[in-house]
């Protein structure tokens, strides 16, 4: 949606803003446009970046049973999940020991072996070679133990496949810091996932990741949330990797001059009525004494999840309503209701321009019910994705737009985006950046042209 003139329904007073202990403590910074457009940051992060931290590959129900394999790819690097005979998870680079042909690509099922198509080299599903067709022609040093497929380090969290190309990185559960006892509640492994989505986005996949770590452009793209949602009283949590924030919904914005029990309805169907089998234009119901909208729209998607077996009777109304959203070092975002579960995930594309964006799309399931593999659909980038999501999108390709303005040397990040702050810094620390480029806003930027220039030397 276009915002071309302020909604009058919306107050501009900028002293309604919420604060909370986190961001009542962030220095706002300025943060170098270099960062998103140039080959030579770029050049860092596939150095320094990608090939050592954890991210999200997929879930376990991508590769559900023995002989499934899921390929991972994150810019250049390749990475084959691979569910073995012993119903083991384990990982391994993408290249034949031969002569470093891809040895899969995409999702298959069913396998035995991974052999190689270009010369039929054959590994089985634990890594370790087993054919070499016209052995004799390599003479008697080509050993088997020798030419084992690359290993990558490979665990889960709940119904997520996180995948590290370093076979010796820090363990999954060090990585995550406090966040998987944060999420505790949610007990993330009733979920399962039905379906990935991914799409081209032509932008920086910071600018990506950066979408889906703040509330402060609710008031820009996503008005219509403002009856249905507080943006502004929006509490974050920071650890050293890994940030989150919660944000009420079915209660209007205090931005609003009119909030009411009626929008805060018809905004929760607008954007989120399946979630209670309703559709748009369904009634307003009566507010118990006592008792709030956010409360009976939880009501309702409690009864709504009955219908399908499914037990949310020991949830509150806060963790039914409320959305918590997690970002994980370095690019992804999962966000949980307690019937809900997504996942959104950046990867850089070909160019500093272009990233690739994927969701997994989770649902909560009663016990014993079996789940058929998750489907992987690749859309159009004009391919409808519900209201919010496509309005998220839709303004993360034009950024970029502005991104690649000469003018523009830095960019001024504030306090509420303190969780953008964090991903800058922890780059800076991975990538070995000193001292550090971000600067208080207080400092002023420097002179127009004056960009950082990143060479490497750090």
């Amino acid at each position: 949606m276009a915002v071309t003139d302020p909604d009058p329904t919306i107050t501009p007073d900028p002293n309604q803003l919420g604060t909370n202990a986190i961001t009542d403590g962030v220095t706002p910074v300025l943060i170098p446009a270099d960062r998103y457009r140039t080959q030579a940051f770029a050049d860092m992060e596939r150095e320094r970046l990608w090939p050592t931290a954890w991210m999200v590959a997929c879930s376990v129900e991508h590769v559900p049973t023995a002989g499934a394999v899921f390929e991972w790819t994150c810019g250049e690097l390749s990475v084959l999940v691979v569910r073995g005979a012993d119903g083991l998870l384990r990982g391994f680079q993408n290249a034949c020991r031969h002569r470093g042909n891809a040895i899969c690509q995409g999702a298959q099922s069913g396998l035995t072996e991974l052999r190689c198509p270009y010369h039929r080299w054959s590994w089985d599903l634990e890594g370790q070679l087993v054919e070499v067709p016209s052995r004799r022609g390599f003479g008697p040093g080509l050993r088997n133990e020798n030419f084992g497929l690359f290993p990558v380090s490979v665990d889960t969290w709940g119904p997520l496949v996180f995948v590290n190309i370093s076979p010796d990185a820090q363990s999954l559960a060090d990585y995550l810091e406090g966040v998987p006892d944060d999420i505790a509640w949610a007990n993330l492994e009733e979920f399962r996932c039905s379906a990935s989505v991914t799409t081209a986005v032509n932008s920086n996949w910071k600018v990506v990741a950066e979408g889906f770590s703040e509330t402060y452009y609710v008031q820009g793209i996503h008005q219509e949330l403002l009856a249905t949602m507080d943006d502004v009283h929006a509490p974050q949590k920071l650890w050293d990797l890994h940030g989150m924030s919660w944000q009420a919904y079915g209660t209007p914005s205090p931005r609003l001059r009119n909030g009411s029990d009626d929008g805060a309805w018809n905004g929760f169907l607008d954007t989120q009525g399946a979630r209670m089998g309703l559709e748009p234009g369904s009634p307003t119901p009566e507010v118990p004494d006592g008792r709030t909208m956010a409360d009976v729209i939880a009501e309702l998607i409690r009864d709504h999840q009955s219908a399908s077996g499914v037990d949310l009777s020991g949830y509150s109304t806060e963790q039914i309503t409320g959305l918590s959203q997690y970002n994980l070092f370095p690019n992804s975002t999962v966000l949980v209701n307690a019937d809900l579960l997504s996942v959104l995930i950046a990867r850089p594309g070909d160019t500093p321009h272009d990233a690739w964006f994927t969701m997994l799309i989770f649902k909560r399931v009663a016990e014993g019910t079996e789940v058929a593999r998750a489907a992987e659909f690749v859309v159009a980038e004009d391919t409808e994705m519900g209201t919010v999501m496509s309005q998220d999108l839709g303004v993360l390709r034009t950024a970029q737009v502005g991104l690649r303005q000469p003018a523009l040397t830095h960019l001024a990040v504030g306090a509420e985006e303190c969780r953008i702050i964090n991903l800058h810094r922890n780059l800076e620390n991975w990538m070995g950046i000193e001292p550090s480029e971000l600067v208080p806003i207080a400092d002023g930027p420097p002179p127009a042209g004056d960009a950082t220039n990143h060479t490497g030397n750090t």
